[in-house]
C-alpha cells in the first residue's frame, strides 16, 4: 500500500495574514499604504469563545465529546505510562465543559490489548484517541507507536456508554484497524479521526509526517475498513519533513472541514505546533483553503498558533460546535494543558478559533 503520487504544485495564491486575520494587522497594512482598510469585522467581530477551564486539565491530544444540555462532557487523551499501563486517560465535566476531573483510564491492565505489544515493539503508552458514536455504540480508536518510526497500529475498542458510573460501561477490544510498517508503507498509522459522511459512509483519516494525511473507508457496525480498502492521500506539506498530522474531519452546511496540526509537537516551550484548516464539498477532497490553495501542496488556513503564553496549540478534535486542543503553557514551564473554544463562523463558512481579544491584539 502506497500513497497517492503527488504531482507538481499549482500556482499559489497569497494567504490571509492569520486566516481570518488579526483586525489590527489588517488595519495596519491599510494605514501603512495610506488607504482606508476594509475589514469584515469593522462592525461585528466574528470570534471564538474560550471556555474558562479548571480542575485537572493536563491532557495531550484531547478527544472531546461535548454533551447536550445537562449531559456530562468527556475528554479522552494520550496515556501516561504510570497510569493504567499507558492507556488513554479519561476526564469528565459535569458543568458544561468548564470543570474537569480525572476519572481513570480506558483499560487498566496490559492483557486488555496484548496483541498490540506483539505488533509494535517498545510501546509504552497509547496515543491520540478518537471517540465516535454509531447506533448506540461508542467506538474508541487509539494509536500505538514509538517516536521516530512508522511502525504503528490503530486499534479499536467499543462500549455501550461513556458514563463511567453506569453498570453497562466498559471497553471491549475489537483488535487492529490499520497498521503501517517501515519498508512497507510510507505513511504512519496514528492519529485516527472518524466521520460518517452525509450518505452514511464511514471514513477514517489518519497520518503523521511520512506520506501525509490518509483517508480510508470504514463500515458500520464493525468500525473496521471495508474489504479491499486502500488509503489515499488528502493532505501533505509536500516537502522533506512533511510536518503534518492529527487530522480531524467535521461537516457543516455543505462542506467537510479538515483540521490538521503542523510543525513541531511535544517540545514544551520550544514547540512550533499550529492548527490549520481546509474544506471540500466531498469527504474525499480535494481540500482547499480560503484562497483556493490545495492541502495536497501545503495549503490550509492557519486557525491557531502560538500567542502569548499559549505555545504550540494542536492535537485537536471537534464536538458539537467546540474545538478542543492541547497547548504548552509557558507559565507552567511548558507543561501541556487542555483548551476548549466554541468556534465562530464567518458568513462565507470559515471557522474562527481566535477570541475577540486575540483578534484585536
Amino acid at each position: 500500500m502506497t500513497d497517492t503520487t503527488v504531482d507538481a504544485p499549482p500556482a499559489r495564491r497569497s494567504r490571509r495574514p492569520l486566516l481570518i486575520g488579526g483586525v489590527a494587522a489588517v488595519a495596519a497594512l491599510g494605514l501603512a499604504a495610506g488607504l482606508v482598510a476594509w475589514s469584515p469585522w469593522s462592525e461585528d467581530v466574528v470570534a471564538a469563545t474560550a471556555l474558562e477551564l479548571s480542575g485537572d486539565i493536563r491532557t495531550h491530544d484531547p478527544a472531546l465529546v461535548a454533551g447536550e444540555d445537562g449531559e456530562d462532557w468527556y475528554v479522552y487523551s494520550t496515556g501516561d505510562v504510570q497510569k493504567g499501563f499507558g492507556s488513554p486517560q479519561i476526564r469528565r465535566s459535569t458543568d458544561g465543559g468548564e470543570t474537569w476531573e480525572y476519572v481513570g483510564t480506558a483499560w487498566d491492565k496490559p492483557d486488555d490489548v496484548a496483541w498490540v505489544y506483539d505488533e509494535v515493539s517498545g510501546v509504552q503508552n497509547f496515543w491520540a484517541p478518537e471517540l465516535v458514536e454509531h447506533d448506540g455504540t461508542w467506538y474508541l480508536y487509539y494509536a500505538a507507536s514509538t517516536f521516530g518510526t512508522n511502525g504503528s497500529v490503530i486499534g479499536l475498542m467499543t462500549s455501550p456508554t461513556l458514563d463511567v458510573d453506569s453498570p453497562d460501561y466498559g471497553w471491549t477490544d475489537q483488535g487492529m484497524v490499520w497498521r503501517s510498517a517501515p519498508g512497507e508503507t510510507n505513511y504512519n498509522a496514528i492519529d485516527a479521526g472518524v466521520i460518517t459522511a452525509e450518505d452514511g459512509t464511514a471514513w477514517m483519516t489518519f497520518g503523521s509526517f511520512w506520506g501525509g494525511i490518509q483517508l480510508v473507508e470504514l463500515e458500520w457496525p464493525s468500525g473496521m475498513p471495508v474489504d479491499g480498502a486502500e488509503p489515499v492521500t488528502i493532505a501533505t506539506r509536500n516537502n522533506a519533513t512533511n510536518a503534518i498530522e492529527a487530522p480531524y474531519l467535521m461537516y457543516r452546511d455543505g462542506y467537510y472541514y479538515l483540521f490538521v496540526s503542523r510543525d513541531k509537537c511535544c517540545q514544551g516551550t520550544d514547540s512550533t505546533y499550529s492548527i490549520a484548516v481546509g474544506r471540500s464539498t466531498e469527504v474525499t477532497g480535494p481540500y482547499v483553503d480560503s484562497w483556493g490553495n490545495s492541502m495536497m501542496f501545503d495549503g490550509g488556513d492557519e486557525l491557531l498558533s502560538t500567542r502569548g503564553t499559549m505555545i504550540g496549540p494542536g492535537g485537536q478534535s471537534y464536538s458539537n460546535g467546540y474545538l478542543a486542543f492541547h497547548y504548552y503553557d509557558e507559565d507552567l514551564g511548558g507543561d501541556f494543558q487542555l483548551a476548549i473554544r466554541e468556534l465562530g463562523w464567518t458568513e462565507d463558512g470559515w471557522p474562527v478559533a481566535w477570541t475577540a481579544d486575540e483578534l484585536a491584539g
